[in-house]
């Protein structure tokens, strides 16, 4: 007689519920059910006692509450990564290493070192095989006249130096929000930062090297490896349109923070190109070459760093030649104070604030919302240090009962264009999701 296997059952925890489909964990979870003509509220007064149960008081805006919405309460992590030179990073990946900063830690109007995010593609150079006096930066390329070679101490004594305070952010950065899921590391909200680099403009070291007339693109390699360890691949090799590269703002940049770059955000060199997806502003800079063509390096193939270029249906699968590569960064916003989860007092004030970058534009108006996007009130926003940084908004808020609330806030940039309140459209790499940012409180 054959032994049957002991029976077992597979746990499955309330972000895969809710990333698997958002009505159905409703349904299990809360046994909720909401209004068929607006998609909101709660049809069922057991459902909705659930759901406070589990965030631990009422939930006075509930009929306005979207419907396939994990409460922000239940969706914060608090498991902490340390990395060296870090302090409070995610890990998202351990080969090559990605790690997110919590967003209570994204607080300071210029990102400390030590709540840099890492987005690494390859495998860094040895630290003790870095020798920043002996680092040396080749321009080149088919469309470059004079083909040069700089030391940092070069670049340094021959160019004017900058020092700028530059928004960076993942062009994954809010992935794991898409249902159903995209692949690629599942960042929640703090794939950015927006610290002060310093260094020489792009455009006045290609220029010293000459461009020619047919010049379209520029492209970069670093010294990091495959991930494979496969010394004949690239691990990333990535640009940008002249247009982009010749820009003010685009740096050849040794320091951040008037410190050296820290080792995991590419330490001795990179290049910073604000606004557009962080795979732009390559680490480790060894090589950039001017393109009489678009670049083709590592990852600027579709369907890496693009987005189809017309809506799709969720989960469905996209031809390359329907593609078109991310360029400048949707409008967003973050509520870095305070701390998600907090408790507070009924009849005191709460102060509320964060930051909104809007890629190559800027940020117009920042708004906040208690009762899940149905009214919004205006934030004070201040105007950005330079172009293409982050700029810093705030508010008082108050609460008219106790109970569970969230916070959104929403900004919009110099275009007219608005965050949405839910995720926007599908993409099979989860790109670009700009949807609000959401805070829990539970006021007493």
């Amino acid at each position: 007689m054959t032994k049957r296997p002991p029976y077992t059952t597979r746990t499955r925890g309330i972000h895969e519920l809710y990333a698997e489909d958002p009505e159905t964990a409703d349904r299990l979870l809360w046994g909720r059910e909401v209004d068929p003509l607006t998609r909101r509220g709660f049809l069922m007064r057991s459902s909705l006692l659930a759901m406070a149960a589990a965030v631990g008081g009422s939930i006075p805006f509930a009929d306005r509450m979207p419907g396939g919405l994990i409460p922000a309460a239940l969706a914060q992590s608090d498991e902490p990564f340390t990395l060296e030179g870090k302090e409070g990073l995610t890990v998202l990946n351990d080969r090559p290493i990605n790690a997110e900063t919590p967003a209570h830690l994204l607080d300071d109007d210029i990102t400390p070192a030590e709540h840099m995010f890492v987005r690494n593609n390859g495998i860094p150079p040895e630290l003790e095989d870095i020798d920043a006096d002996s680092w040396e930066l080749e321009i080149a390329g088919e469309s470059c006249e004079n083909p040069q070679t700089f030391t940092i101490s070069d670049l340094k004594e021959r160019f004017e130096q900058h020092t700028l305070q530059l928004q960076v952010e993942c062009g994954g950065n809010g992935r794991s929000e898409y249902v159903p899921s995209a692949s690629g590391n599942q960042w929640t909200t703090g794939a950015v930062a927006c610290p002060t680099f310093t260094g020489v403009r792009l455009r006045d070291v290609l220029e010293a090297c000459g461009i020619k007339d047919d010049a379209v693109y520029i492209g970069y390699y670093g010294a990091d490896r495959h991930a494979s360890g496969d010394p004949n691949k690239e691990a990333i090799s990535r640009g940008v349109p002249m247009e982009k590269a010749l820009e003010d703002e685009s740096l050849i940049a040794w320091a951040m923070n008037d410190e050296d770059i820290p080792y995991l955000n590419g330490y001795p060199l990179r290049l910073v190109c604000s606004g557009w997806p962080g795979s732009v502003s390559g680490k480790w800079l060894k090589r950039i070459v001017v393109r009489n063509q678009k670049h083709d390096g590592a990852k600027m193939a579709p369907p890496s760093y693009s987005i189809p270029e017309h809506p799709v249906a969720p989960g469905s699968v996209v031809p390359d030649e329907d593609f078109v590569t991310i360029e400048s960064m949707p409008v967003k916003s973050l509520v870095t104070y305070p701390r998600s989860g907090i408790e507070h007092a009924l009849g005191e004030s709460l102060t509320v604030r964060g930051h909104a970058w809007a890629g190559d534009l800027s940020v117009e108006e920042v708004h906040v919302s208690l009762d899940f996007g149905a009214t919004w009130q205006q934030a004070d926003l201040q105007p950005p240090p330079n172009r293409l940084a982050w700029q810093r908004w705030s508010t008082t808020v108050g609460f008219p009962e106790p109970g569970y609330y969230e916070i959104w806030a929403k900004a919009t940039d110099s275009d007219g264009r608005s965050q949405p309140m839910v995720v926007p459209g599908w993409n099979p790499k989860g790109y670009l999701n700009n949807a609000c940012h959401r805070i829990a409180v539970q006021v007493t």
